[in-house]
Order: structure tokens, then C-alpha cells, then sequence
């Protein structure tokens, strides 16, 4: 499965900790997009869909939730607990977040604009849209 932990370098001192984020070095493409996912009620998950050819970062900033990625034929869950690792998701991955703490903020990078039509929003049209890939 093409989705990669990476550990970011934390920087720091007495003052506290400072993690920078600079495309195609820790992140490994050019950054287009940031946004963060917070406040999330319990028993909701996230996510549920696909890109086509989004890649994405995703970095819990503070507090817990898991990642559970699908690639089809495989399928692998991620705890993202901590500021310092962030998880690489290839394209064409399912992905799903859920059982958030009440204090998660999921920061997430991309290296592309808002495109509705680079979804796939149905897991069957997923397992599919896979299928003819190949």
C-alpha cells in the first residue's frame, strides 16, 4: 500500500517545540492546499472516500483519533497520536478517521485545490474504479 509515517524533526528548547512543514522536503510534493478537521462529536467517522490523483498529509496536531486506510486489497489502521509523525496517503486509498478525542485537530496537506470531481464518495465505486486500474 503506497502511504508512508513520516517523522517530522521537532525543534526545540526550554521554550517549547516547533515542527516546520516545506514541500518537497518533509512534505513530498508542492503544497496547494491546508485545512483542519477539529471538533469532532464521538461516534463520527471521517473521510469515507477516495481521491483519483489527490495526495494528501495528515498530521494530528493535538489529540488522537485512527486512520484506517484501504487500498482495495489491503486494508491497515494507523493511530495518529502524536504532532511529531504525519502519514503520507497516496491516491486512489480509502480512507476513514474516526473514535477522536474530544481535543483532536487533524492539520491535513495536499498537493492540490478543491476538486469535487477527484472523489470517490461511494466504497463499492472505490473497489471498482480499483478493479479497472489495473
Amino acid at each position: 500500500m503506497e502511504s508512508d509515517l513520516i517523522q517530522l524533526q521537532v525543534i526545540g528548547d526550554h521554550r517549547g517545540s516547533l515542527i516546520s512543514l516545506e514541500e518537497h522536503k518533509n512534505i513530498p510534493f508542492e503544497i496547494k492546499r491546508i485545512y483542519y478537521i477539529f471538533d469532532t462529536k464521538d461516534d463520527i467517522r471521517r473521510g469515507c472516500h477516495a481521491h483519483k490523483s489527490l495526495r494528501q498529509f495528515i498530521v494530528a496536531v493535538s489529540g488522537s483519533c485512527i486512520l484506517t486506510l484501504d487500498d482495495g486489497k489491503e486494508k491497515k489502521e494507523i493511530v495518529l497520536n502524536s504532532p511529531s509523525f504525519g502519514f503520507l496517503i497516496e491516491s486512489v486509498i480509502w480512507r476513514e478517521m474516526y473514535n477522536f478525542s474530544y481535543d483532536c485537530v487533524l492539520m491535513v496537506v495536499t498537493n492540490d485545490f478543491y476538486n469535487e470531481n477527484d472523489y470517490i464518495r461511494s466504497y463499492s465505486h472505490f473497489i471498482e474504479y480499483v478493479n479497472t486500474k489495473k
